[in-house]
């Protein structure tokens, strides 16, 4: 079984890779339209344009990183580099070890550098600046975002000696999971409870987009929860106290598509802590 998981993320088409992110937003999408948390008055195609805008320059900047990630994962694994080539595990520990630290690095870390050096923040900010957070608002990330989390990936497959099986398996799985904790969909307790302390859930991730801080500085993870309670950036504000937005944007203006591109160099906005 564990071989042929290997062996399909080995070569897993470009065609299987988009069907998992477009199945992905279609079955949360349905989801959240049936059992929404939050009532909101918007129209959600409407809401969802910028955001798809948002997915497509990500998919072109991941495309454009795709072959020196590559080669650095070739590389590495030739030539015995990283935590995973020092010491020689079964499939089952290099994936469980893997997919951990790959989001701790790829996607916990920098997802937290993001917030404390303000020249990142600025570009984060896009993300965060959605109103109405639902499973379109996991790809909503500026392209200057983008590459800078297509930096960090690239980092994290050098620094673990990650093969390229275990990139592509923890990339789909990041996809799915980020689309499934931005669902506006309900929850109930039992799921937080219990699930919620391996895998971030939906009501953990809302208190990272709430409008100001400390809420917006907390709960990092993307898959895995537990680092966030490791590092104690864990934050368990009741959603009935969670508004989105920023509040250091005009964010009546968080469909404008100029206004967000030019967010990053818009002096006007404030990003001190």
């Amino acid at each position: 079984m564990l071989e042929a998981i290997k062996t399909y993320f080995e070569t897993i088409p470009s065609l299987h890779r988009a069907l998992i992110l477009a199945g992905g937003i279609s079955f949360f999408w349905i989801i959240e339209s049936a059992v929404p948390l939050f009532q909101f008055k918007y129209n959600k195609t409407k809401h969802a344009a910028l955001n798809i805008f948002f997915t497509f320059t990500t998919i072109a900047i991941n495309f454009a990183f795709a072959l020196l990630m590559v080669k650095a994962s070739d590389y590495v694994v030739a030539n015995g580099w990283g935590l995973l080539q020092f010491v020689k595990m079964s499939l089952l520990l290099e994936l469980i070890i893997g997919l951990m630290l790959l989001d701790l690095i790829g996607a916990y870390l920098v997802h937290m550098i993001e917030h404390k050096v303000k020249f990142l923040w600025k570009f984060h900010m896009v993300h965060h600046a959605d109103v109405y957070v639902d499973t379109t608002t996991a790809n909503r990330h500026h392209p200057g975002e983008s590459v800078i989390r297509a930096v960090f990936a690239i980092i994290g497959v050098i620094v673990l000696g990650a093969p390229m099986w275990l990139v592509m398996l923890y990339q789909s799985a990041s996809v799915v999971l980020s689309q499934f904790n931005h669902s506006n969909i309900k929850i109930p307790k039992w799921f937080d409870q219990s699930f919620g302390f391996i895998l971030v859930s939906p009501n953990m991730h809302r208190v990272h987009h709430h409008v100001t801080r400390p809420q917006t500085d907390a709960n990092y993870g993307n898959i895995f929860s537990f680092w966030d309670r490791l590092f104690g950036t864990y934050d368990s504000t009741d959603m009935k106290d969670i508004e989105y937005g920023l509040d250091v944007v005009d964010n009546s203006k968080h469909a404008d598509i100029t206004y967000q591109l030019r967010m990053p160099f818009d002096k006007s906005i404030k990003s001190d802590y």
